[in-house]
């Protein structure tokens, strides 16, 4: 595999914003298909037109579940994975319930991840769990969720859903996603089972080999087309 397809098959490209439009979405597909991504990350309603759009390609269909709070009661995150798979997801981009893993209600928090895990597993796909870092920044609690998605058997465990704002004191919203000391800690946490996607704040090529050295498998972007012809100019000199 060449350097730019490896890079390509890092990516999950993020259609997630909540303005897109179902033109924007077409657009965005077309973008995954054109440079080879390993998928698109879409939101629920989104998931049978996406799959429609991408049919022909090897581009995967994931969809977000609870997102982007994750305030969802369990089994209604539940039997939104389920339409999600019955639909055409491959992928599940799952959203924790933050306020739980801050109180540190770890049996709450197991017990829907591993409800959301089960039931992608079901239905032949895999689960990426989103700890929302920016948000659930202690590194014990970071810890915490790797070895419960470990114990668990989900496939991933994830920065964030790239809408983490957090109030600063002057009343406007700032985000900082994904960062190397996060994504090493969550690598070194999980088990030998358990990759690690990156999502937030990765906009350049620079940013994506960044991350692809803390050991990160997956990548979220919406930087795709940057990204992807500046490793082609880079790479296929």
């Amino acid at each position: 595999m060449t350097k730019v397809k490896e890079l390509a098959k890092m990516i999950d490209h993020s259609i997630l914003h909540p303005t897109m439009t179902d033109e924007d979405l077409h657009r965005e597909c077309t973008v995954a298909k054109k440079y080879d991504v390993a998928s698109v990350c879409v939101k629920p309603y989104a998931v049978k037109q996406s799959v429609e759009l991408l049919k022909g390609s090897d581009v995967l269909v994931g969809c977000v579940i609870g997102f982007p709070a994750g305030n969802s009661a369990i089994k209604v995150k539940v039997f939104e994975t389920e339409v999600a798979c019955k639909d055409g997801a491959v992928e599940i981009d799952m959203v924790i319930n933050i306020g739980k893993a801050l109180n540190g209600d770890w049996d709450y928090i197991e017990k829907e991840i591993g409800a959301v895990t089960q039931k992608c597993h079901e239905n032949g796909a895999i689960v990426k769990v989103i700890f929302e870092t920016d948000y659930v920044t202690k590194e014990e609690d970071i810890i915490k969720l790797c070895e419960i998605c470990t114990k668990v058997g989900a496939d991933y465990v994830k920065t964030s859903s790239g809408f983490g704002f957090v109030k600063d004191d002057d009343g406007k919203y700032s985000y900082t996603g994904a960062t190397i000391p996060n994504l090493e800690l969550m690598k070194k946490s999980v088990g030998p089972g358990v990759k690690v996607k990156a999502a937030g704040g990765i906009r350049t090529l620079d940013g994506l080999l960044a991350v692809q050295k803390a050991g990160c498998s997956r990548c979220g972007a919406t930087a795709t087309i940057k990204i992807m012809e500046d490793a082609m100019a880079r790479f296929e000199k």
